[in-house]
């Protein structure tokens, strides 16, 4: 299943925080298409109260399982903001290509990305091993 690339499901929590993130960070800080599209895609997702996004949904802190779809190698990260992300912990900024391309995903769905060097990525999103709501957690 390849969802749209703004059909996504965000928390409330979630949404607030990038929005203030990109306030804080200002048009200068983030290239423009990074800016451009966390933008486009906090104005056309779906947002939901913490307590009541479904567990099979990518939000922030979630840890994720991913097949590549060319390699077939899977692969498991961590979605963090900015401060938190050190990729080779598997820690990945949602500001990064494959942040960005993750959050708001269901398990079933295919990420899609390109990295700065210009490579086109895709993953499918095999499994949530930890999702924050659902353990209860609403305040990451």
């Amino acid at each position: 299943m390849t969802s749209h690339p703004l059909e996504r499901t965000l928390t409330e929590l979630d949404h607030v925080r990038l929005l203030h993130l990109l306030q804080r960070q200002g048009a200068a800080a983030l290239p423009l298409p990074t800016s451009r599209q966390i933008e486009d895609l906090l104005d056309a997702a779906q947002v939901v109260p913490s307590r009541t996004v479904e567990p099979d949904v990518v939000t922030m802190y979630s840890q994720v399982r991913l097949r590549d779809l060319r390699a077939d190698t899977r692969s498991q990260l961590t979605l963090c903001y900015p401060a938190d992300a050190e990729p080779a912990q598997g820690f990945v900024s949602v500001l990064s290509p494959v942040g960005r391309a993750l959050l708001g995903l269901r398990v079933g769905e295919t990420a899609r990305w390109t990295t700065p060097d210009g490579q086109s990525h895709a993953a499918e999103v095999v499994a949530l091993l930890f999702q924050p709501e659902a353990s209860g957690d609403y305040t990451l």
